[in-house]
């Protein structure tokens, strides 16, 4: 059967004739080799915000700050000096395509740029107060989602829930060109009570920000949440940031210390106040933050013993008694800042971050949780830097936490020659090292006991080819859960990309990797490690028929080899098909899928479209097909006088519904019935008013 669908994959894709090609999604790979990695994602959709309102008022190129450039996370730091030293000596670019004679920039980084920068002479003016608060668009967004199962384990599931099935997301937004910013988000998941029970107030959980920016020697305000990001996450980053991936360049934590949230995740943020003040080449920035965190707490009432954190949870789900005894148990108090001193090729800073709980961390007991942190305050300080010259950008952080112990990130990115560049990434992060609210490029979720050694090389040997390779080696010193020794491992990728004409675009990618893990079949009680292996084959095919409609497809094969002889396959192909005609207000999608695989370990992860600012990227295992439909239709009002408001409507609905050819294999696993045995809908309305 799955041979079958590749042989029709490969005759479709020899026998259509090219015409013109759309993008694929923005970080589409990055998201999925990091939602396998961590098994989930947060809810942050900020870029695709950014991204989405620059495609309607993009980026003047020739009056970008470095800032500005760095926040739209779609260009390496090497790209970005090089450009600024360019625009310097030779002033504003003529034309978009210009931006090739800068050195490290190529065709595709300028085709991914393209959407949401412009070239113009026109100087923009920082705009006064008063023409912020009256000249902004605002939008309105309201997202319904509902999933619906006939499998009897997954209803037992949700019937002990307090609150209804549906998922509620309101968000308000306002926003003058990125000067001024502000709004107010609500998020109900599904399960959790809304207006009665333990939200009589409405929503589980509410985000409000401020966010104003280029007031003077005021760089940037926050007021209410934000995320910080300092150095390269060693100590604290708090935005999205990618690891490993086909992008191999795409390595270095970059963009402004500050950034306002609105998302829906309800951990990974802070709630106070945050300023950015720069004089010259000096820029300082300060946060406090005030808020509560869930957390599991522990008492022994028999020995009358303080209570204490086991864990603190990040989930954000509130849908059942237990769930909500850990919500809001523990108040954290934040405080940081960072002092940086830069010139156009260099620059050098300091970060510190102090913590303070309202009851202390304590360990679990188990060996591998040895060095966590204990107690109710804790800190981190580093030292970060970077340096361009000429082709050859280096940059690095190194890291101390309130017991002393170190980390370090030293980094190099190089264009050897117009047609290849190169990444290189050691990390040396001790075991004691700890940390909260930091995510650095690191094999681990969080930088702790790792070292390692990362490169990268990106070839354009010839005109329509691309070849981008990486290998990986780190190891662990200490244990980690479920590797109850010291271990290590190594990965390595390697993608070929052909892109015929600007119609079609083919890549074909191979990843290995290896690692430990415990030997779950032994029988003594110190389990041996065995030698974990996971080989991933995909070929994709993005094909664009005409102006209006683009197809899109993938065969992937996984192996997994658990001690040597113990194998796991697994198989998936899809098919996608884009439509959105020129001049009219609908656009949809859809996907028809089919996967199978021999359990769990041979997942395949594949992102899917929903709705707008949304996406999905579930573990797919076991046998079953799969389809999505997304639709979309847009309402515009024209504005009836020449200074009148100009009012538009976004209607999107989104269902996605998964078949198995035998029952049996809904209800083998509960993660099963999880991922396929259900019907998903969603339901979106933006309102916008420029």
């Amino acid at each position: 059967m799955k041979w079958r669908l590749v042989i029709w994959f490969l005759l479709a894709w020899m026998t259509a004739s090219p015409q013109e090609r759309q993008q694929t999604p923005v970080n589409e790979q990055q998201l999925e080799l990091q939602a396998e990695r961590e098994e989930g994602l947060a809810e942050d959709d900020a870029q695709w915000q950014q991204l989405e309102y620059l495609t309607k008022h993009p980026l003047n190129l020739n009056d970008a700050t470095e800032y500005e450039l760095k926040g739209l996370r779609l260009l390496t730091d090497l790209q970005i000096s090089n450009f600024l030293l360019y625009r310097r000596l030779l002033g504003p670019l003529l034309q978009v395509h210009e931006l090739q004679a800068i050195p490290a920039w190529d065709v595709a980084a300028i085709k991914q740029l393209m959407p949401y920068v412009i070239v113009s002479n026109e100087k923009q003016m920082v705009a006064r107060l008063g023409e912020r608060l009256r000249h902004g668009e605002q939008t309105a967004l309201l997202r319904c989602s509902r999933t619906i199962s006939s499998s009897a384990e997954h209803n037992k599931t949700t019937e002990s829930y307090l609150g209804s099935r549906t998922a509620v997301l309101f968000r308000y937004k306002y926003n003058y060109k990125n000067l001024l910013q502000y709004g107010i988000t609500g998020d109900k998941d599904a399960g959790e009570h809304f207006l009665k029970g333990a939200q009589q107030k409405g929503f589980d959980f509410y985000s409000f920000h401020c966010f104003v920016r280029k007031l003077g020697i005021v760089q940037s305000l926050a007021i209410g949440d934000f995320t910080v990001g300092f150095g390269q996450g060693l100590i604290q980053w708090q935005g999205m940031a990618f690891k490993k991936s086909a992008a191999v360049l795409n390595i270095k934590r970059q963009g402004p210390a500050l950034q306002p949230y609105n998302s829906a995740g309800e951990y990974n943020f802070h709630r106070g106040i945050g300023l950015t003040l720069q004089q010259k080449n000096v820029r300082c920035t300060f946060f406090g933050s005030s808020r509560h965190l869930d957390a599991n707490i522990m008492e022994d009432s028999a020995s009358h013993a303080q209570a204490y954190i086991s864990s603190i949870l990040t989930s954000g789900y509130h849908r059942t008694p237990e769930e909500l005894n850990d919500r809001h148990t523990v108040h954290c108090i934040t405080a940081g800042g960072s002092l940086q001193v830069a010139n156009n090729r260099s620059h050098i800073g300091v970060q510190a971050v102090l913590y303070s709980l309202s009851k202390p961390l304590q360990p679990s007991g188990e060996i591998y949780d040895r060095y966590a942190i204990n107690g109710r305050n804790w800190s981190n300080y580093s030292f970060d830097y970077s340096y361009t010259f000429r082709n050859v950008h280096v940059y690095g952080e190194v890291a101390l936490d309130r017991q002393r112990n170190t980390a370090m990130i030293h980094g190099l990115l190089a264009s050897l020659d117009p047609k290849v560049d190169m990444a290189l990434v050691y990390r040396n992060i001790s075991p004691q090292y700890q940390s909260l609210f930091s995510n650095a490029f690191t094999e681990n979720s969080l930088p702790a006991n790792e070292n390692g050694l990362y490169a990268g090389l990106s070839v354009r040997p010839l005109a329509g080819w691309k070849l981008d390779v990486y290998t990986d080696i780190f190891k662990f010193p200490w244990l980690k859960y479920q590797v109850h020794a010291p271990s290590g491992g190594h990965e390595y990728l390697v993608q070929a990309t052909y892109t015929p004409d600007k119609h079609v675009e083919i890549y074909s990618r191979f990843r290995h990797e290896t690692k430990w893990k415990n030997n779950a079949d032994s029988v003594i009680a110190i389990q041996p490690l065995a030698q974990v292996t996971r080989l991933n084959w995909r070929t994709h095919i993005n094909y664009r028929l005409n102006r209006s409609i683009e197809l899109r497809s993938r065969v992937e094969s996984v192996w997994y080899v658990s001690n040597g002889y113990e194998m796991e396959t697994g198989f998936l192909f899809y098919t996608d098909v884009h439509v959105k005609p020129a001049f009219k207000p609908f656009f949809f999608n859809a996907r028809l899928q089919y996967v199978e695989t021999d359990g769990y370990n041979s997942r395949i992860y594949a992102w899917e479209n929903t709705v707008l600012y949304n996406f999905s990227i579930p573990p797919l295992f076991n046998k079953a097909f799969r389809g999505i439909v997304n639709l979309n239709y847009r309402l515009m009002a024209r504005r009836a006088k020449q200074h009148s408001r100009k009012f538009n409507c976004l209607l999107s609905l989104s269902c996605a519904q998964s078949v198995y050819p035998s029952k049996e294999a809904v209800e083998a696993t509960k993660n099963a019935v999880e991922a396929y045995n259900r019907a998903d809908f969603k339901l979106q309305v933006i309102l916008g008013m420029r």
